[in-house]
């Protein structure tokens, strides 16, 4: 990743540039295994859904505003940065209230929010260098990100070490990279990290099964043509075949050009007369509208997201890189945008191929039934802001904030009662509730609920069948 010192000197002599060069720019979720006793034939659907396909955009502490962020189009942010210490504490953190904004902003729109620590900055590797080779400093810092998770309300931790070298430094990198991913996955917060293009030996194996995933910095190879889509592909083609598994790589975009001495943002490449449709302005090489496109769907087929380095970068409307993003991301899922039957009554039939009852509203949901009467019957109502409910017998399905089974009985629609309608590859819908998870069939054995966090089976619905 860049930082706040390195973007502000993007105007200095060449000389400079090149001591940058060697820098490397810069949400599936962490989950609690399944229920062994499922069905094998939940392999049906893969094992990373479209629907959990992961855009990570990166949100620096200097630059752009919480109120220009597109939320609908992103599923994780990253704040960057906050910086480590010799001793494994944090220096302070730059504008703490734009990131309160920026987690009670996102977590209304169902978008998970970490702090990236680290990121180059002159050398701030060495903090990383110091307190990690001991495991005094190891554990100091350990608390400390379980204490900047707990005072913001974050999702997890991003590690920006660029770079571990290879050794005693990729050691104590791995033993630290354990350490954080105990503490994080036993809050339920996620561990992820940002790791170079290739040749990255120095991150070790193990460090895979530690992560939730990796954001793979695909750019700022040396001069214009930094961040070709050539690089992209070596550079999942790299880490999938160290080992990383597809689902964990997510592969990184510019929203940024370079020069032979220069810098420039995306937007400003279009306000000196670039083009949206064109990857090259006046010796500057950047990636257009059609470059996004081909490598977000080379990381739908070959990854587990994309990445984005930063979303401050981006231009507006239609030519906004993000939603060059979001329509392969729509396109994808099978969901255009206007194909979810807003205002019809549809049926919903589960894993177990039995139908989801409201119940009348007066229990918790099922889906254990073999067919459908009015009670299994839902209107598919238009909840605004893309989301939308379901309504049984003039009643709400309420997700119940995944702390207890769904119901289907409330007379007014708030979050609980709003849910993301996900349509996965294979023609299923699957339901994302106002906490992030999906609500799930239990195969009818039990009472509904909504705390998934993945989709499998379970999770996705057959609509009218």
């Amino acid at each position: 990743m860049k930082t706040k010192n390195q973007l502000r000197s993007i105007l200095l002599p060449a000389l400079l540039l090149l001591c940058l060069a060697s820098c490397k720019t810069k949400q599936a979720d962490f989950a609690s295994p399944e229920d062994q006793t499922r069905n094998s034939k939940q392999s049906d659907i893969p094992a990373i859904a479209a629907a959990d396909f992961k855009v990570i955009g990166y949100v620096p502490s200097w630059a752009g505003e919480v109120s220009q962020i597109q939320f609908s189009k992103l599923t994780h942010i990253n704040y960057a940065f906050i910086l480590p210490t010799n001793s494994g504490g944090f220096q302070a953190l730059e504008n703490p209230s734009k990131l309160q904004a920026l987690v009670s902003a996102a977590h209304a729109s169902n978008v998970k929010v970490l702090v990236s620590v680290g990121g180059w900055n002159n050398g701030n590797d060495s903090a990383f260098e110091a307190f990690a080779a001991s495991a005094g400093g190891r554990t100091n810092f350990t608390n400390n990100v379980v204490s900047l998770v707990n005072q913001y309300g974050l999702d997890g931790i991003d590690i920006d070490w660029e770079y571990p070298d290879n050794g005693n430094s990729a050691n104590n990198y791995s033993l630290l990279m354990q350490q954080l991913s105990t503490a994080m996955h036993n809050m339920g917060k996620l561990l992820t990290a940002a790791v170079v293009s290739y040749n990255g030996a120095s991150i070790q194996n193990n460090v895979f099964g530690y992560v939730d995933f990796l954001n793979i910095m695909a750019y700022d190879e040396s001069g214009p043509n930094h961040s070709t889509y050539d690089l992209a592909v070596q550079s999942l083609n790299y880490w999938k075949g160290r080992g990383l598994p597809a689902g964990k790589a997510n592969l990184g975009v510019p929203f940024y050009g370079r020069s032979a001495n220069e810098y420039v943002d995306y937007k400003t490449i279009l306000s000196r007369g670039g083009s949206a449709n064109s990857d090259s302005f006046a010796g500057i090489g950047y990636n257009g509208i059609p470059t996004i496109k081909n490598k977000t769907n080379l990381a739908f087929d070959q990854g587990g997201g994309i990445m984005i380095w930063e979303l401050s970068q981006d231009a507006t409307a239609g030519n906004s890189l993000l939603t060059a993003i979001n329509q392969v991301v729509l396109s994808r899922t099978g969901n255009p945008g206007g194909n979810i039957p807003i205002g019809s009554t549809v049926t919903l039939k589960g894993f177990n191929v039995k139908y989801v009852s409201g119940e009348n509203g007066l229990q918790a949901m099922t889906c254990n039934r073999t067919t459908a009467s009015p009670t299994e019957t839902f209107t598919v109502i238009d909840a605004g802001a893309g989301k939308i409910a379901l309504r049984s017998k003039g009643k709400f399905v309420s997700s119940e904030n995944g702390t207890a089974a769904i119901t289907c009985s409330r007379t007014v629609m708030g979050d609980w009662e709003k849910f993301d309608w996900v349509a996965n590859a294979d023609g299923s819908v699957s339901f994302r509730g106002n906490n992030g998870r999906y609500i799930s069939c239990e195969n009818g054995t039990q009472a509904m609920t909504c705390n998934r966090t993945t989709i499998s089976g379970w999770e996705a619905f057959r609509i009218n069948q």
